[in-house]
C-alpha cells in the first residue's frame, strides 16, 4: 500500500497537469486522461485501465461504495493525494461529489490486436462527434452484449470526460477500438462480416434484415451522415420508418433500436 500524500493548494503542480486533462490535446500530450465517480472508477479498475494518480477529498467519500473502492485504490500502485475541499472542486467534473477523482494512462485502443469470434455482432461509428451520443451508445452497446465497438475517425477522443460519463464506465471495454475508415472496412470484409449502414434515406426497414449473421452496423454523425466509402455495393442501407416530420432519431437511440433488434432475433 502506497502512503497517502497531502495537498492543500490549487496552485500543485500536480493538480494543475491533472485538471488540465479535461483537454483533449492535453490528454494526447500527457498520454492520460480523467475519471470522476466511484462507480466509473471501479469498472475501469476491474477493466484493467493502469492507474497513475488518485485525489480524494476524505469528508466527501462517505459511502460504502466510496469506501470500498478507496481501499482498491490503496492496493492500485497509483499516487494517492489526500486534497481538501477547495482542491477537489477545481478538479471534479461536472459536479460529481463522490470524493475521488483519478488519472489514468490512455490504454491501447488499435484495431490490430481485434478478434472476432464466429457470427459477431459489431457496432462502427464513423466521425461522431458528441462525446454524449459515444457514450451512450457504447452504454447500449454494452447492454446487448456486442463483440466489437470500432469508432472510425472519431471527432471525440474515446476518454472524454462526456463519454466516460455517458457511458457509465462501459467505454473502458476491452472490446472497444479506434481505427479509420478503409481500416474497418477491410477487416470486416476479410471476416466475412454483413455490412448494414444507417442510412435516412435507404430503401430496407430494418426489420426486414437478418442480423442473425456475422453482422457490423454502422452508424454515422448526426451533422454530415456517413461517408461515401459505405455506400459500395456490399454495403446495405436500413433506416427506422418515421412518421412525423422528423427524418430521423438521434444517433444514439437508433444505435439502441437497431442493436436489441439483432438480439432480439440471435435470441
Amino acid at each position: 500500500m502506497n502512503p497517502r500524500h497531502e495537498i492543500t493548494s490549487r496552485q500543485n503542480e500536480r493538480v494543475k497537469h491533472a485538471a488540465k486533462l479535461r483537454d483533449a490535446r492535453q490528454r494526447t500530450k500527457q498520454g492520460r486522461f480523467i475519471i470522476d465517480g466511484v462507480r466509473e472508477i471501479g469498472r475501469a479498475l476491474d477493466a484493467g485501465i493502469g492507474l497513475a494518480e488518485v485525489f480524494l477529498c476524505p469528508q466527501m467519500c462517505s459511502s460504502p461504495a466510496a469506501q470500498e473502492l478507496l481501499s482498491r485504490l490503496d492496493h492500485s500502485g497509483a499516487v494517492v493525494a489526500e486534497v481538501t475541499g477547495d482542491v477537489f472542486e477545481k478538479l471534479a467534473f461536472g459536479g460529481r461529489s463522490d470524493g475521488v477523482v483519478v488519472v489514468a494512462n490512455t490504454p491501447d485502443r488499435n484495431i490490430d490486436s481485434l478478434e472476432l469470434p464466429a457470427n459477431a455482432l459489431v457496432v462502427v461509428l464513423e466521425r461522431l462527434e458528441k462525446p454524449g451520443n459515444v457514450g451512450a451508445i457504447l452504454r447500449s452497446a454494452d447492454g446487448v452484449g456486442v463483440d466489437a465497438v470500432i469508432v472510425v475517425d472519431p471527432q471525440t477522443d474515446l476518454f472524454n470526460p462526456n463519454t466516460i460519463r455517458a457511458s457509465v464506465g462501459t467505454v473502458f471495454s476491452r472490446q472497444i477500438y479506434t481505427a479509420t475508415t478503409e481500416q474497418t472496412l477491410a477487416r470486416l470484409r476479410h471476416w466475412g462480416v454483413c455490412l448494414f449502414a444507417a442510412r435516412p434515406e435507404a430503401e430496407l426497414i430494418y426489420t426486414e434484415i437478418d442480423f442473425s449473421q456475422s453482422t457490423a452496423i454502422v452508424l454515422g454523425s448526426e451533422a454530415t451522415g456517413l461517408s461515401s466509402a459505405w455506400q459500395q455495393a456490399d454495403v446495405k442501407g436500413i433506416r427506422l420508418p418515421m412518421k412525423g416530420i422528423a427524418d430521423s432519431l438521434n444517433v444514439s437511440t437508433t444505435a439502441a433500436v437497431l442493436l436489441y433488434e439483432a438480439r432480439r432475433q440471435r435470441e
